[in-house]
């Protein structure tokens, strides 16, 4: 019994981290720019003293991964709408003060000038977070750069700021935090890209399936209820061992 209790245990833990992490790519489906996560476990077969391997296994605890697929691009006309071509990211200064990078597109100037993503994150250029003066117009062209008319300047003068800091990546160089945002993953911050492109007045969105989503939540809700059956088993296989034992003696 203890066995099988064992193995029951760790399918089960392994079934709450899929269940939490498909819940947080179901309840991003409407985010500008999410990358949902993937979670990927095996069967960890156990030795015996000698090295022998048993047919016993265990699940291993799941490793998850964002999923670097591209979501689909809407077109909204807005001059601070941008959505990232190819692989590339935007650094954004992330809460606790490090660099951090996203796909989020949504901008927006504050009152004070900073130029933050749609949920409140200052956007990185060459030199900081960026900081715009009063300006009558704001527009971002392909590779990056802010051009602006100054407030009663000629609009057809535009002056160059600014220019968004790009970034691209491999999977093995930045990590997904429980923040939502790219991190490298040994710390630091990654190089400009000069060939990283955005196409201005458009937003990509979650990259989520829904449908896929929902399937892999009744999935991992089957595969529950399967492993409390096979605890009830166990318990009941104890039981009725214990009352043998007791007819034996």
């Amino acid at each position: 019994m203890d066995r099988l209790i064992y193995t029951s245990l760790s399918a089960m833990r392994t079934l709450m981290q899929k269940q939490a992490m498909t819940a947080n790519n179901l309840a991003n489906v409407n985010t500008v720019g999410f990358r949902g996560d993937l979670t990927n476990s095996e069967a960890v077969y156990l030795g015996t003293g000698g090295g022998a391997v048993t047919a016993r296994a265990q699940a291993a605890d799941s490793k998850d991964s964002p999923d670097m697929a591209t979501g689909a691009s809407t077109a909204t006309g807005r001059d601070l709408d941008i959505s990232l071509d190819g692989g590339a990211l935007l650094g954004v200064q992330a809460k606790d003060g490090t660099e951090a990078y996203t796909r989020r597109g949504d901008l927006q100037v504050s009152e004070s000038g900073l130029l933050t993503t749609g949920d409140g994150l200052p956007v990185m250029g060459d030199s900081g977070p960026i900081t715009l003066p009063p300006a009558d117009k704001v527009t971002i062209d392909k590779t990056g750069v802010i051009w602006i008319v100054p407030q009663g300047g000629d609009p057809t003068t535009p002056v160059e700021t600014d220019h968004l800091k790009l970034v691209s990546a491999t999977g093995s160089q930045i990590s997904k935090g429980e923040d939502g945002l790219f991190h490298v993953a040994n710390g630091g911050a990654l190089p400009s890209d000069p060939n990283a492109r955005v196409t201005s007045g458009a937003l990509e969105g979650s990259n989520v399936n829904v449908t896929k989503t929902l399937t892999d939540m009744i999935d991992a809700s089957r595969a529950w209820e399967t492993q409390v059956k096979m605890l009830s088993g166990a318990k009941e296989m104890d039981t009725s061992s214990a009352e043998l034992m007791n007819v034996q003696d």
